[in-house]
This record gives C-alpha cells, structure tokens and sequence, in this order.
C-alpha cells in the first residue's frame, strides 16, 4: 500500500495480453491514406497508410511506447504500426489509459540510458487507485496541459505570423512581385565557412564559459571558444538539410560546415535572415548520400533589396513578435513545471 492508500501491480498484470499488428515498412509511410502511422518520431502521427489488414482497433485507448526513442503516446483512434519497437499498451479495466499514460510520462524513461528501455520500463509497479480518483486525477492533469497546449499553439501562430508579415511587405523574394530592385547575394553579403573543431571539444548541455557552436543543421553543442559575435543570418552547408537558415545572435562559434552571412550593404539582418528562408537554398545543393551546398552556388542567386526603412519597420514587427513569443513562452514554462509538480505529487 502506498501513502495514498493506493494498490500497487506489477506492470505487465495492468496489461491485456493481444495480438500485436503486422508492421509496415517506412518506405511504406505516404502524406495521406485512411489510417495514421504511429512510429516512434516524435510527431504524434508519422504518416498514413491504407492497409487495412493492418490495422490496430479496440474500444479503449492505448499507450504507444517506443523501445529505443523512448517516446510515449497517447492513442484513441485507429492506428497502423509503424517499424520495429514500437510497443501497444493495453490496460486491464481497473485502470483508466490515461492515467497509466500520465504515470508512464512521469517515470521518465527518456533519462535512463538503456538500449532496451521496455525492459526497464517492465521493472515498475502500477499505482491501481479507486477509479474515481484515478478520473479525478487524470481531469486536473489534462486541465494543466490543455493549458500548455495552448500555449504551444499561440507560439506556433506567432511563429507563421512573421513569415506572413513577410510576405505581406514584401513578396516572394525569388518571384519578386513587388518588383524591388534586386543585388546578387554575393555583392551585398560577406559569406564564409566557419573552421573545423574536434568533437571532444563539444559539450552536450550548455553551462558557463561555453558558447553555442553551429553546424550544418543549426546549434551542434557548445563549446569554449568564440569566432563571431553579433546577430548573423547562419546556413547550413553539409548534410541532408543543406541549405536550412537559423539566427545567431551574442556570442557564437560557426564551424566549417556553417556559413555566416554579414550583410555589406543595404540590407537589415533581420529581412535578410526571413529572406534567405524563403529562397529554398537547399535546391542547390549537390550529391546524393552526403549532399553539400557550396558557397559559390549561393552567391550569384538574386536577392530583392526594399528600402532600408521598411526593412527596418519589418524588423521591428519581428522583435515585438519575439516579445510575445518569449512571454507566452515563460508562461508554458510555469504550466510544464506546475504539470510535473502534480504528477510527481500524485506519482511520487
């Protein structure tokens, strides 16, 4: 018995026993189809599927457990298996599915550095409180994080809010409509590949003395040592998502696979940045298992130059766009901390 006066169950008695799905093979995940993907990203559904043969239906929700990402979700529809791993939980009647689902996000398995987390997973006792409560409990959990999910959706809105004010002043920046005069990327930026480090030079985690260090695919770590300082537009040059922009700002190192962008001339950072977004860079990029985008590709592409004015009106409606995305931010982050509070004082 628990301090709560719960009982507790070995984890696989809370389970019903049932004939796992087919799975279907990832080239096999399409845009659209009848039935959802699950898989074991982090995206709540992978893909679609019409294989209805493989179809996994029951009348009460499910947990979906990835084995080696250690993702866990929450499942009330029909759903298809996607890849290996993937583990469908069950429970017995006595226990509500999203109560077992709170409880299984609360153990927090993504912490544990297992190959086969299932495994771990199994060694844990199922707190089996009187149903009522067990409703009651799941009712103020799902009020917290309603809460944050939506918040998550006005950061998302906010987020497409600049891209849409973007092209609202102005326009394509390939197509051009508004018909600004245009430079080639290469006359009003200074463009250059930062310098190669060693990866036992990287920390994981951010602390104290240390400094983000950008790679092809945005912040790689972070590391002792500066090369820029400022706020610059970055592009990725190696890898699959060559081509991707993201923003620095402070103090920062660009390593070889990085190409930092200082505007020369004529331009605002922060239109620059939303502009080199929108060009799609990544369509010039070459090779096949390792493809790569050369500066000498990107330099001769043509870029509209509005007046400096209203780039800077624009950069000014980002930053109080920014603004608010901070604040909602700082109140998700108050409902995610108050969230795990109550579930370590209902789970602890």
């Amino acid at each position: 018995m628990s301090k709560h006066g719960w009982t507790y169950k070995k984890f696989e008695d809370c389970l019903k026993k049932f004939k796992t799905p087919s799975k279907i093979k990832s080239s096999e995940y399409y845009r659209s189809g009848l039935y959802p993907v699950i898989s074991q990203e982090q995206e709540y559904i992978s893909g679609y599927n019409n294989s209805a043969e493989k179809i996994f239906h029951h009348d009460k929700p499910v947990v979906v457990f990835g084995d080696h990402s250690r993702v866990v979700k929450y499942v009330d529809f029909d759903f298809i298996v996607g890849a290996d791993g993937v583990k469908i939980l069950l429970v017995r009647d006595e226990l509500n599915p999203r109560f077992f689902y709170y409880y299984i996000k609360w153990i927090d398995v993504q912490s544990l550095g297992y190959s086969r987390h299932y495994k771990v997973l199994k060694e844990n006792y199922i707190p089996v409180p009187p149903m009522g409560e067990q409703e009651a409990i799941v009712a103020e959990l799902d009020e917290i994080n309603s809460a944050v999910d939506e918040l998550k959706l006005q950061v998302a809105d906010l987020g497409t809010l600049a891209q849409a004010t973007f092209y609202d002043m102005f326009g394509d920046p390939v197509a051009n409509p508004k018909a600004w005069p245009v430079k080639k990327l290469g006359e009003v930026c200074f463009l250059k590949a930062g310098k190669n480090i060693k990866a036992s030079e990287l920390s994981q985690k951010p602390s104290e003395g240390l400094y983000p260090c950008y790679g092809g695919n945005g912040i790689r770590g972070y590391i002792a040592k500066k090369s820029h300082e400022g706020c610059f537009p970055i592009i990725g040059r190696q890898g699959a998502l060559c081509g991707n922009v993201v923003l620095a700002t402070g103090s920062f190192y660009a390593t070889e696979h990085a190409v930092v962008c200082q505007p020369l001339e004529e331009l605002n950072t922060i239109f620059l940045f939303f502009a080199l977004k929108e060009m799609n860079l990544n369509q010039y990029a070459k090779g096949v298992a390792q493809p790569g985008l050369a500066v000498s590709s990107i330099t001769p592409l043509f870029l509209p130059i509005p007046p400096m004015p209203l780039q800077q009106e624009f950069a000014a409606r980002v930053k109080a766009i920014e603004e608010a995305k901070a604040e909602l931010k700082a109140q998700m982050a108050d409902m995610q901390a108050l969230l795990a509070s109550r579930m370590q004082y209902w789970f602890d």
